[in-house]
């Protein structure tokens, strides 16, 4: 069932061996037949992650040669599967995919019906798939948390990607928000509500800064486990630590001391473990998201965007930090958009 004509093969940047982004080759693939609660999403826009580098060479998924990479992507549905109601036809829609489903590194995409975001009209492409990775993330880490307003939170690497949200999210979740990260992101930060700003990352089992010490209800970690590991000296009693990179192989603190808790964050874990109440959480936190970036009452990343043709340079460029802002291709061209 479509509203335009699907080609029966079409464009896709496959992962056939090896572990280096220049090494995914561009294919004509076959398109798949829907499950019974899949659509397939026309891609305009694809969002470039660095989870999409790390799982190249299979090494956080059982790929097979031949996989599609890409977890986000903004586009239209065009074809629904059987149990998919056909009022999906047209819609405009952000998605975070499966690791272990075809990515967003292609003309189409089958998307689970439950992981969809509705785009609000005003919305456009390049901003709707520079969000699902790195926004919803942060509304994960941030729902580990149970905290009175004004909660002090520390946010170590909150000039990235994932800090863009967490920043502003917590701040409107009434924390007391630190940010830890480069002086270059100060400025930007303490406009969106940040309370202060110290110096970051620390270098690796560096000593905390006696002014930080047992000073905050939570520490959010963006930079590595090491990194997680040399801020727990930083909770107050009863503490959390929340990693979005790694997580803490051994417990920082004796039994029966700071009493911290320890959290990881993952959006693949819903992926497979989540069940449909779980995504209903996590797509209308989306679309929340969504609507405020469209009523600007919530700042995007920087975006740097380039066409389909040059992505695996651009995905190279991305794991050796080669530009700043968010890497977005373009996967439609813009005068069929």
């Amino acid at each position: 069932m479509t509203d335009q004509a699907v080609p029966d093969y079409y464009r896709a940047w496959c992962w056939e061996q090896g572990t280096s982004a220049l090494d995914i080759v561009l294919k004509r693939v076959l398109r798949p037949e829907l499950q019974p609660d899949e659509v397939l999403v026309r891609n305009h826009v694809a969002g470039l992650n660095p989870v999409d580098w790390k799982a190249l060479g299979a090494r956080l998924a059982p790929w097979m040669p031949g996989q599609v990479p890409g977890v986000d992507g903004a586009g239209i549905v065009v074809a629904v599967g059987r149990d998919t109601g056909a009022e999906w036809l047209g819609r405009r829609v952000a998605y975070h995919q499966s690791l272990t489903r075809p990515g967003s590194f292609a003309d189409y995409t089958p998307v689970r019906l439950r992981a969809l975001i509705d785009l609000p009209s005003t919305l456009d492409f390049e901003t709707a798939a520079s969000v699902p990775c790195p926004a919803l993330t942060a509304w994960l880490a941030l729902a580990k948390l149970a905290g009175r307003t004004g909660a002090t939170l520390l946010i170590a690497g909150a000039g990235g990607g994932v800090g863009n949200y967490l920043v502003q999210l917590a701040v409107d979740r009434g924390f007391a928000v630190t940010a830890m990260c480069n002086e270059r992101h100060w400025t930007r930060l303490r406009a969106m509500g940040v309370q202060d700003c110290v110096s970051g990352p620390l270098k690796t089992r560096a000593a905390l800064p006696g002014t930080l010490e047992s000073r905050f209800h939570a520490v959010i970690d963006c930079v590595s486990a090491d990194h997680a590991a040399a801020l727990a000296p930083a909770l107050k009693a009863n503490g959390h630590i929340v990693c979005i990179q790694n997580r803490l192989t051994e417990w920082p603190d004796p039994p029966f001391t700071r009493c911290i808790s320890i959290h990881e964050v993952a959006l693949g874990a819903l992926h497979q473990y989540g069940d449909d109440a779980d995504w209903r959480d996590l797509t209308t936190a989306g679309q929340r998201i969504l609507t405020c970036l469209a009523e600007q009452t919530l700042r995007p990343e920087e975006s740097v965007i380039r066409d389909f043709r040059d992505l695996p340079t651009f995905l190279n460029d991305l794991q050796h930090r080669q530009f700043s802002g968010k890497a977005l291709v373009r996967v439609t061209p813009v005068e069929e958009a």
